[in-house]
C-alpha cells in the first residue's frame, strides 16, 4: 500500500506551528535585521502560540567518545531542532529538524531527517 504525502511528514503539527511562526515574524518584521532580532521575535512568537521551547542549547560533538566540538542549536523545540541541521541531527541522535531561513524573498524552509534514526524508536 502506498502511503500519501502527509502521511509521510513526521511531526506534521508541530512542524506546520514551527514554520507557521517563522512567517508571522517575517511578515511583522520584514527582511534585513540580524540573526538575533529574528531569535528574539521568534521567541516571542513560540511563547505567544505555547510552543515548548529551549534556547542555544550547548550539544557536544565526539568521536569515539571523545569530545571534539560543540555546537549551540539556536532553538530546540521537542524533538526538532533549527539551525546548522544535520550536524545537530547526527550529534544529538535527532530524526527531524528544520532549517529555516529569513531572505528578502521571505521565509525559505527545509525539512531534514536523519536517516540513521528510525522512526519506530522514537
Amino acid at each position: 500500500m502506498r502511503m500519501k504525502n502527509k502521511d509521510k511528514i513526521i511531526f506534521p503539527d508541530l512542524s506546520y506551528k514551527i514554520i507557521g511562526s517563522t512567517f508571522e515574524v517575517f511578515n511583522e518584521l520584514g527582511w534585513g535585521l540580524s540573526e538575533k532580532d529574528y531569535q528574539k521575535a521568534l521567541m516571542k512568537e513560540f511563547e505567544r502560540r505555547k510552543i515548548k521551547f529551549k534556547r542555544e542549547v550547548y550539544i557536544p560533538l565526539q568521536y569515539k567518545n571523545i569530545n571534539i566540538g560543540r555546537y549551540y542549536a539556536d532553538f530546540i523545540i521537542g524533538y526538532v531542532h533549527v539551525k546548522q541541521l544535520f550536524g545537530y541531527l547526527k550529534s544529538a541522535g535527532v530524526k527531524l529538524g528544520i532549517l529555516l531561513y529569513f531572505t528578502k524573498e521571505g521565509i525559505k524552509y527545509r525539512r531534514v531527517l536523519n536517516p540513521d534514526i528510525n522512526i519506530c524508536d522514537i
